[in-house]
């Protein structure tokens, strides 16, 4: 009997063959043993010398700062894959923005401590629920299942962890049909003049705020510029005024 080829087997033929006198007897086996995973070939490359090293350059970044160590092996909470995710990007010299990594280091406290099969489709949900009641909005919580959702995909591409996404898209569906994730509601009209004043006022009489909103308000208005060109400018007082 001939079966057709699977390619989730390797096929290997062990033949030993006999001599009776003018003839001879061969006796055929036909092994099948299943083809190694894409995780396995990524553990047999950690385990090479090669793998070693880039896992020790890794391990060195966590320590230079103040984080354990740590491989994908050794990876067992939704934590250890964050740091993982953090220390593969320093080694490869990409930074991480402010928003990102203030997104991480909350997803961290709030979910760090799970093991990762915990993180399933009803956890998400329940996730996405409190943040809600915590004053979330749909935008944020979708941001927040991105991240997720970006950490476990980075450590099934790059270190062939078996992780699966698909619980954090149907958590999102689930989300989506309660309303508490979509995207953010578009702006229909600019603010009047009245309200600008009064929110400047509310800034202003606040002792306890020590960030000049009034006036960081005023200049976004003057100049149109994003948020984050604001928050970059440095001003430098000239000597003539000293």
């Amino acid at each position: 009997m001939v079966r057709r080829f699977s390619p989730l087997f390797d096929v290997s033929v062990h033949t030993e063959r006999t001599r009776r006198g003018d003839f001879h007897q061969a006796q055929i086996w036909i092994v099948a043993r299943p083809s190694p995973t894409e995780g396995e070939v990524c553990q047999q490359y950690l385990s090479s010398p090669q793998g070693r090293g880039g896992m020790g350059a890794r391990n060195r970044a966590a320590h230079r700062r103040g984080e354990p160590s740590i491989g994908h092996r050794e990876a067992r909470t939704f934590a250890d894959l964050i740091r993982l995710h953090r220390a593969d990007l320093q080694e490869v010299g990409k930074r991480i923005g402010r928003s990102k990594t203030a997104s991480l280091s909350f997803l961290e406290r709030r979910l760090g401590r799970l093991r990762l099969p915990e993180l399933d489709r009803e956890r998400l949900i329940q996730f996405g629920k409190e943040r809600a009641r915590e004053g979330a909005g749909p935008v944020t919580l979708g941001t927040d299942l991105g991240y997720i959702k970006t950490i476990l995909s980075h450590a099934a591409a790059v270190h062939g962890m078996i992780v699966s996404t698909e619980s954090i898209g149907l958590a999102r569906i689930a989300l989506a049909r309660l309303g508490l994730v979509g995207k953010g509601d578009e702006r229909d009209r600019r603010p009047t003049q009245d309200e600008l004043d009064r929110l400047i006022a509310a800034f202003d009489s606040n002792f306890r705020q020590q960030i000049p909103l009034g006036r960081i308000i005023r200049f976004a208005i003057a100049t149109a510029m994003r948020q984050d060109l604001n928050g970059r400018i440095s001003i430098v007082r000239p000597k003539c005024f000293s």
